[in-house]
């Protein structure tokens, strides 16, 4: 990979956040939004063992994830059809630093949307007790998941044929955590659908989260979720750089 080339795409991507100011304000302030609306509406008719706000703020980071990494399918759709990647191409930018570039973006959002909803959990009751090992090992399964999760977000992206069709994406990556343990208990759901929620890639990131920053066991959760996220990149760069031979031949 070129380095200072996805660092320069990833500049070139954050400056466009900032002119498409009402997305950009929908993907931090949606998070938010959901955390209060979790915590203040369904929160007291939940019972999951302990302060409902010290259970859910995992889930609304996964959450939070889903809605910064949709705007990467969008940007890079955006890029395809408006003819900028011919313009790179010609200036001898490879695929893999463009994409590179967009997922770096998509990291740093993503950071500051979950500094936000951290801030925001705070205020209003989330009491972590994690140790600062695991702090930084809680932080290392977010930032894969966020990354693992841009990539995909950006070979949706050049699989879309439209931005409406890339935008599609935030649907499926918000649905997920949504059957997962991410809000409830996974053995309050019926077996066939605990299933799924106990065996989906979000989950053990979600159980992860929930140990690490509450200084629980968390067994080899957090190998498992690392070991879904490398999956998810391997499988979205080999795609990727596929589907950008194939736009660019």
């Amino acid at each position: 990979m070129h380095t200072p080339d996805a660092l320069i795409m990833s500049g070139r991507s954050l400056r466009l956040s900032r002119r498409t100011t009402d997305a950009l304000i929908t993907a931090l302030a949606m998070p938010v939004m959901l955390l209060l609306i979790f915590v203040y509406f369904f929160g007291g008719a939940i019972d999951t063992g302990t302060r409902y706000v010290t259970y859910v703020v995992p889930g609304v980071l996964l959450l939070c994830a889903g809605f910064g990494s949709s705007n990467t399918a969008i940007a890079v759709t955006e890029d395809l059809k408006g003819g900028i990647i011919d313009r790179f191409r010609s200036m001898d930018i490879g695929g893999t630093p463009i994409l590179a570039g967009h997922v770096l973006a998509s990291t740093a959002r993503n950071l500051v949307a979950t500094t936000l909803v951290l801030a925001l959990a705070f205020a209003i009751g989330f009491r972590p007790s994690a140790t600062p090992a695991g702090w930084l090992a809680a932080l290392a399964v977010l930032i894969a998941f966020i990354v693992a999760l841009s990539w995909l977000s950006a070979t949706v992206g050049m699989l879309a044929g439209s931005s409406e069709a890339a935008g599609g994406f935030t649907f499926f990556v918000s649905f997920l955590p949504y059957p997962s343990s991410a809000f409830v208990p996974t053995d309050t759901m019926p077996s066939w659908l605990r299933v799924f929620a106990d065996h989906q890639p979000v989950t053990p990131v979600i159980e992860s989260l929930r140990g690490l920053l509450l200084d629980q066991p968390v067994g080899n959760t957090p190998w498992l979720a690392l070991a879904w996220c490398g999956g998810i990149l391997i499988l979205a760069v080999a795609l990727s750089a596929f589907l950008f031979g194939r736009h660019t031949r």
